[in-house]
């Protein structure tokens, strides 16, 4: 046993931590010890008149003062020149040792003479049941694992006496292996250092004893060992410090030869932990890896300086210590993926009975309807009318229409893309082979998405397996859905099918990372699919946020602010290019193809319409149903629905239903706002916005707070009036559906077969080939004038569309130009204007028909083009098509102009930064065996809930 001990006793002020009450108790315990310290010294980093006055009150010997920045191993350095004993004691400000806890670390020392020192066990500061420390072990890679971290002590590892390094609070070291082994390593930067001192100890031939009974509580201040992560702050300051020791200790653990290989891979093992703490739904750790690998790759000196400190007490090889470290089999037996037991009284997650509660039968049923409504696109191969086109024929060129740089329409259109080009790119590559059949599949297959998403969504809201079948049914039966899919506008209805989803994900972003990372992911689509919801979104992304704030005291917070990055950073560079050119509001417009299609009037009449969910002033199909009928009965059939949403904030659960009716009212002030505001153009007609996309969110809100009215607000005696009320509501919408699920078959729907290319079959065949044949294309306007575009490859394509072009109010420089080409093609005067075509690389002219039916106005316009167009002698007649009369330009035509190099570094700049965000997003919503323990916690229902057997 050592005939003296000196021990040394490191204090640090932390505002934070009540660190002059866990010194009063250290010292306390001290005096209490039934093997009393010989000599006491308290290393005092930084000012603080408290903690002077206490430490200099007490029975030490001496108090030592060091700037704040002070670390734990150049604290007890300072008293290495000094030490008076056999024996050092390291001990911080919160180690408060139990009464026989010296002894049997000394008596540890006496029983093993090889041993180098004695390990004691580290119990939390408020409750010793639980095991904060009791020895550390390595493993191959050299990361740091504990033992026994955080498990109840039993008892069942107080036999282990033999391990290869421990927790460096409370170790009892001998002051003959101190001075041999140098310390601790200050480049640690305060973790792993009792490991590492093990390690040294191990290669000298000496061994580290483990004492069991000897038990220290600790409080985790961080002045000694890794702070306790009670916070986001000292959770990433922990990080930090682990992932440096570890990189650290493997450059001065590595053979000579092999250090500049360890240190080349820093870098690329930071981006690989990346991928995998996004993956492991830890994106907090990733900050940490960085800073830590940074550090870690500019600190040679102190690499040198360690491994001289490592070698010099050196005499055994390193395979001495193979048996000590933790095989992968052994950290899968200790550390495995079990399933944790449930807590008792916690919520338990209810089965999901998809397939039991109706679910699939729900999809199939809505699958036989969207046949029987749709028959004749079973074969076709392209999908036309309203606002769809053709996709393109490539991959490439999908994606080339995603990303920054030249446009498909235009003159010589350079910018960004809009973030729905992505969303079609997306959907065009599920059928890579023919990516415009990827949309006739969307279009047979949308009644059943829309109603699996909404089943699921509906299970954010109850467990009855009714009433998910109703809100499935109701959602796949939304007017505005409807109306989106027989008029065929393909952003309203990628938007209504993503919507349940993004509710389903973002209900419980607060709870986990993978939540989180799947709403990020769905709400971009969603604003990139219908900019109109991006101002409701934000405010009830705010109120969320609010709501976590307040309600959770900020719990959440950084999951919910990371819902919308992937969003910013679609968005941005079209935002930067509608603010810099003074045309931020065109930022609402609708992608895809501008269309002015049948909507509302923006009078009473038209918004009490939109108040009943009905985007169209044909009444949801009933007046073309009913020509000469009343119809007056018909907003009606909503009324059901619309009062037990209304009866949802009076139930037990009227939290949830004030959320979905707030949720309501957003959708409703979306598309009353939207409703008669024209923000994009059709050549010479004003686009209004669509009003669709708005009350898809309000239809969202309000059948989610009928099923919460239907959930909550019954007796459990009055099943049979529950059922029944779904029913009518149910049966109503049904009624309000039928013209909508008829159009097809009674040829009132806008939907058609084709076209596969909006330009003529001779320009299709070089253009599908060749993205850069350009064709400009002239559209007498039944009230006067012509419309002139340029279109570049085989046909304009829905992904090819861009907002640049259709919102613009004033015209620019290719503007005025494009106009004066097609002033000079139209009248014979201008002789050189061919020429100047094939300078810009336009090898075709075509006069396209005007909007039916044909003004005077328009065809005398269109006789007058094609009279010009024919005299001209390097314009060879290909004929009359049905796309119109098409010519071409027989001079030598020049390829389109390239863009400048600084546009490709633009673009890859832009498509690096979009790709890594989304890449994250889809990392963290990637789910894990981990990340669905967790959910198995947690209810699946969100908010209070009706607790009556489902």
């Amino acid at each position: 046993m050592p005939a003296r001990v000196h021990a040394i006793l490191v204090v640090r002020p932390d505002g934070r931590t009540p660190a002059a009450y866990h010194l009063r108790r250290t010292l306390a315990a001290l005096g209490e010890q039934s093997r009393p310290v010989d000599v006491l010294t308290i290393v005092l980093c930084g000012g603080d008149d408290i903690l002077e006055d206490v430490a200099r009150s007490s029975s030490a010997e001496s108090v030592v003062t060091a700037p704040a920045s002070t670390g734990y191993a150049a604290a007890t350095a300072l008293i290495t020149p000094r030490l008076d004993g056999d024996a050092v004691w390291l001990l911080a400000q919160d180690t408060a040792p139990e009464r026989e806890a010296l002894a049997r670390l000394a008596g540890a020392l006496e029983l093993s003479p090889s041993a180098a020192f004695a390990a004691p066990k580290l119990v939390r500061w408020d409750d010793r049941s639980e095991i904060v420390s009791l020895g550390v072990g390595m493993t191959r890679f050299g990361r740091a694992v504990g033992l026994a971290d955080g498990e109840l002590d039993q008892g069942q590892h107080d036999a282990r006496s033999d391990v290869l390094g421990a927790d460096v609070r409370g170790l009892l070291v001998r002051t003959e292996a101190w001075h041999a082994l140098g310390g601790l390593d200050g480049a640690l930067h305060g973790a792993d250092e009792g490991l590492d001192l093990g390690v040294r100890a191990r290669l000298a031939g000496a061994r580290v004893a483990l004492a069991p009974g000897a038990i220290i509580a600790t409080a985790g201040d961080g002045v000694a060992g890794p702070p306790a992560p009670l916070s986001p702050q000292r959770r990433r300051r922990r990080d930090f410090a682990s992932r440096l020791a570890q990189l650290h200790r493997r450059l001065v653990y590595a053979p000579a030869l092999a250090v500049p290989l360890h240190w080349l891979t820093i870098l690329p093992l930071a981006l690989w932990r990346t991928v995998v703490d996004l993956v492991r739904k830890e994106p907090g750790s990733i900050l940490p890896e960085w800073g830590a690998a940074a550090v870690a790759i500019v600190r040679p000196v102190s690499v040198a300086r360690s491994r001289k400190r490592l070698g010099r007490p050196k005499r055994s090889a390193w395979a001495q210590l193979a048996p000590l470290r933790l095989s992968r089999a052994e950290l899968r037996e200790q550390f495995g993926d079990d399933a944790v037991e449930p807590i008792a009284g916690a919520p338990r997650r209810s089965e999901l009975r998809f397939f039991s509660g109706g679910g699939a039968w729900l999809v199939l049923g809505t699958l036989v309807v969207s046949v029987a409504a749709f028959p004749a696109l079973l074969a076709w191969p392209t999908l036309g009318g309203g606002a769809l086109q053709p996709l393109r024929t490539t991959l490439a060129q999908l994606w080339t229409d995603a990303a920054f740089g030249q446009r498909a329409l235009g003159l010589d259109t350079i910018g960004p893309a809009d973030p729905f080009a992505a969303v079609i790119a997306v959907l065009g590559s599920l059928s890579a082979w023919e990516p415009s059949r990827a949309v006739v599949v969307l279009w047979i297959l949308a009644l059943p998405l829309a109603a699996l998403g909404g089943w699921f969504a509906a299970t954010r809201v109850t467990d009855r397996s009714l009433l998910r079948l109703a809100v499935g049914l109701l959602w796949a039966l939304s007017p505005s859905f409807l109306a989106a899919l027989t008029q065929g506008r393909p952003a309203a209805v990628v938007a209504h099918l993503l919507l349940p989803w993004l509710l389903l994900a973002g209900s419980v972003a607060h709870r986990s990372w993978a939540g989180a990372g799947a709403a990020s992911v769905l709400l971009a689509a969603v604003v990139a699919a219908a900019p109109s919801l991006a101002p409701a979104l934000v405010v009830a992304w705010a109120g969320v946020i609010v709501i976590a704030v307040v309600v959770r005291a900020g719990r959440g917070v950084a999951r919910l602010i990371w819902v919308v990055v992937p969003s910013l950073v679609l968005c941005a560079p079209l935002v930067w290019s509608a603010v810099r050119r003074g045309q931020a509001w065109g930022l609402l417009a609708d992608p895809g193809v501008p269309w002015a299609g049948p909507q509302v009037a923006a009078d009473a009449a038209g918004r009490a319409l939109l108040a009943a969910g009905i985007p169209t002033p044909d009444l949801a199909g009933w007046t073309t149903l009913l020509p000469d009928g009343p119809t007056w009965w018909v907003p009606l059939l909503v009324a059901p629905v619309a009062l037990l949403a209304l009866v949802a904030p009076l139930t037990q659960r009227w939290a949830a239903g004030i959320t979905l009716l707030a949720l309501t009212a957003l959708g409703l002030g979306t598309a009353f706002a939207a409703v008669g505001i024209s923000v994009s153009f059709e050549q010479s007609l004003p686009v209004a916005i669509w009003p669709g996309a708005g009350l898809s969110l309000a239809w969202l809100g309000a059948i989610g707070a009928a099923a919460v009215a239907l959930d909550a607000g019954l007796a459990p005696r009055l099943r049979l009036v529950r059922g029944l009320a779904t029913t009518v509501a149910v049966i109503g919408i049904a009624v309000l559906a039928f013209p909508s699920l008829t159009a097809m078959a009674r040829s009132t729907a806008l939907l058609t077969n084709g076209p596969q290319s909006t330009l003529p079959a001779y320009v299709a065949a070089e253009g599908n080939d060749d993205p850069d044949v350009g064709t400009i294309v002239l559209t007498p306007q039944n009230a006067g004038g012509v419309a002139a575009e340029v279109v570049w490859g085989g046909s304009e394509t829905i992904g090819g569309q861009t907002t640049l072009l259709s919102t613009r109010t004033e015209p620019d420089a290719l503007d005025v130009e494009l106009a004066e080409l097609a002033a000079d093609l139209v009248t014979s005067s201008a002789e050189n204007v061919v020429a100047d075509l094939a300078a810009r690389g336009i090898a075709f002219v075509l006069v396209a028909p005007a909007s039916a039916p044909e003004s005077d106005t328009a065809r005398t316009m269109r006789l007058s083009a094609t009279t010009s167009l024919d005299q001209r002698d390097t314009l060879d007649a290909v004929g009359e098509t049905t796309k119109g009369s098409l010519w071409r330009v027989t001079a030598d035509v020049a390829d389109r102009p390239r863009v400048a190099a600084s546009v490709h570094a633009t673009a890859a700049l832009i498509a690096a930064t979009q790709a890594a965000v989304l890449a994250a997003a889809l990392l963290l919503a990637l789910p894990t065996a981990a990340s669905r323990r967790e959910a198995r916690q947690t209810p699946r229902v969100v908010g209070p809930h009706w607790q009556e057997g489902r």
